[in-house]
């Protein structure tokens, strides 16, 4: 029988990757699991109609009960559980029903799959919270703090998975920050590394909460998709693994806006504008400044901190990132060097105006 693989979040950034290398690589089907109307399901993403009858496409609400009644767990083989809300700034409400409540049912679901060979949930490494230390491939003991909902719910689905289901053969996957599909490549989804250095460029952030020392955890989406690709054909199943590069594979926060306002010289407009290089603050400081902007700040300046606010404070967190399950999944595994991973971000970011090339 070949393998029959469930993969939620189909149509975001990582599903979609995922179920176009799973659907060129082998002659598994796929059932693509999106966000919409049970009784009529939305068109497969672009690109994955091609694969004709190998794919099937059943849709629901994450957050709402019977989100899978569509699905038909007798043939399933795999599940990749890559939905969420990922919004650092999400609401406690909505994380507890789409990303806690909403694993929930994939674990019932997996439960009630006679042929399940394999679930992989896709989580990510700030479900450490803050803490700081060796961060290893293993379950981690509730943080001290989590710098937003998003991380708490994070770990709590992971929680679950491991006391409510330890019968399901299944893998914690805790991804890095993606920045670039791959290094020199596009950039498919800008997320909030993007959207601060677009605020450094533009000189609407002039202060940085973090420490210069902090390591920043930054992946392509090649190694991501390389990764979870390798979990669901492959034969090696660790408990838990981390998509991520070691720590001495990983830029800094300083070393991140150095290299950043270096590309950013490059560019006329930027040199015109005159603008320095942003301040590092300390978090109390930082949340001072946030707290009291709506006294004094424009809407322009309100609108930069309050989204550095919801991660501001894992840029104080030194995590010492292990990675040997990943090493062991991929024996190719080569990191880049984090510099020019970085330099090549931004110089794409900054060529394609965030995206926006001719605006």
């Amino acid at each position: 029988m070949s393998d029959r693989i469930l993969i939620t979040g189909a149509a975001g950034y990582v599903g979609r990757a995922l179920a176009t290398r799973l659907l060129e690589t082998s002659d598994a089907s796929v059932v693509l699991w999106l966000h919409g109307d049970p009784a009529a399901p939305p068109p497969a993403p672009a690109g994955l109609a091609r694969f004709g009858a190998r794919v099937e496409v059943a849709a629901g609400e994450l957050g709402e009960p019977g989100a899978f009644a569509g699905v038909d767990p007798a043939a399933l083989t795999h599940i990749v559980h890559a939905a969420a809300v990922t919004r650092f700034n999400v609401e406690a409400e909505l994380a507890d029903r789409v990303n806690l409540g909403g694993a929930r049912q994939v674990y019932e679901l997996a439960a009630r799959c006679p042929e399940l060979v394999h679930l992989v949930q896709v989580s990510t490494l700030y479900a450490a919270g803050l803490r700081d230390g060796e961060l290893a491939e293993a379950p981690l003991a509730r943080a001290p703090r989590f710098a937003n909902h998003y991380e708490r719910s994070k770990w709590e689905a992971e929680q679950l998975l491991l006391e409510q289901y330890p019968q399901l053969p299944a893998t914690i996957a805790r991804v890095a920050t993606v920045i670039a599909d791959e290094l020199g490549g596009p950039i498919g989804q800008n997320n909030a590394v993007h959207n601060t250095l677009r605020l450094l460029f533009h000189g609407l952030l002039s202060l940085v909460p973090g420490e210069a020392a902090t390591p920043l955890y930054f992946v392509t989406g090649r190694l991501v998709v390389d990764a979870l690709a390798a979990l669901v054909l492959g034969t090696h199943r660790p408990r838990v693994v981390h998509i991520s590069h070691a720590a001495d594979e990983s830029a800094t926060l300083g070393e991140l806006v150095d290299v950043a306002f270096d590309v950013f010289a490059a560019d006329t407009g930027f040199r015109n504008r005159r603008l320095l290089r942003p301040l590092f603050v300390d978090a109390e400081s930082f949340e001072l400044l946030v707290s009291g902007i709506d006294g004094f700040g424009g809407d322009a300046v309100r609108q930069a901190l309050a989204s550095v606010a919801p991660f501001a404070r894992q840029l104080f967190s030194t995590k010492q990132v292990k990675n040997d399950q990943l090493r062991a999944l991929i024996p190719q595994y080569a990191a880049p060097p984090p510099a020019e991973l970085v330099r090549r971000t931004v110089q794409t970011l900054v060529e394609t105006r965030w995206g926006r090339t001719g605006t």
